[in-house]
């Protein structure tokens, strides 16, 4: 297969790049982001949306809870969202995003400024990253989950959604830590686990364990 390059995307090209660590990113205040110090850089927004669900899987594995990622265009793990237009603010952005990619009715449930849990900066690529999080009922999350094929960026910029599992098996690598080995996009891999800790989801021991032994070969 040729090599076609990057074409128009070469500026956007470092954005989602893979090989990031937790390092590369530093969290901002909300008072750092009122001074425009970092107005001049590029921004982000994107979103977690969760729900709470109790049930054993097989009768062994409590599920917790449901958590939305998708299978992004370059082919790796990310949360619905992406850049800021011009004018737009960060959560116009997340729910304009989330309307392209997961076709989200905004009527019933949209983000606010409420929502943001997290602005972290990555200073090598400039760019400002917002992260926000809504709890919806597990009927509605199951409701979102089939209509995102009427998404208009559908098979463009999103392949599919998936659900994070919340679990760890019995050999203490599959389930949550097996999902931890994937590749994720720029800081989605902190971003989830950031949303696990905010929503209560998982424990910091549960998260701990399994970030552990997902590094260990």
């Amino acid at each position: 297969m040729a090599d076609i390059g990057w074409g128009w995307l070469a500026s956007m090209e470092s954005y989602g790049a893979l090989g990031d660590t937790f390092a590369d990113y530093k969290t901002l205040t909300e008072e750092e982001i009122a001074s425009k110090k970092y107005s001049s850089l590029r921004h982000a927004a994107h979103g977690m949306i969760f729900a709470r669900k109790n049930k054993l899987l097989w009768d062994l594995y409590d599920m917790l809870g449901l958590v939305m990622m998708q299978m992004r265009f370059d082919g790796v793990l990310g949360f619905p969202g992406g850049l800021v237009d011009e004018g737009e603010t960060p959560v116009e952005a997340v729910n304009r995003e989330m309307k392209e990619e997961i076709c989200l009715d905004l009527d019933k449930y949209s983000f606010s400024e409420d929502h943001c849990i997290s602005i972290q900066l990555n200073e090598k690529k400039g760019l400002v990253l917002y992260f926000y999080q809504m709890e919806v009922s597990c009927e509605d999350f199951v409701a979102m989950e089939h209509n995102i094929i009427n998404a208009p960026d559908f098979g463009v910029e999103t392949l599919g959604v998936l659900r994070v599992p919340l679990y760890t098996m019995g050999d203490g690598r599959r389930g949550f830590p097996a999902f931890l080995d994937n590749q994720f996009a720029g800081n989605a891999k902190y971003q989830l686990i950031h949303g696990l800790k905010t929503a209560k989801l998982l424990s910091d021991e549960q998260i701990s364990k399994a970030v552990n032994s997902c590094s260990q070969k």
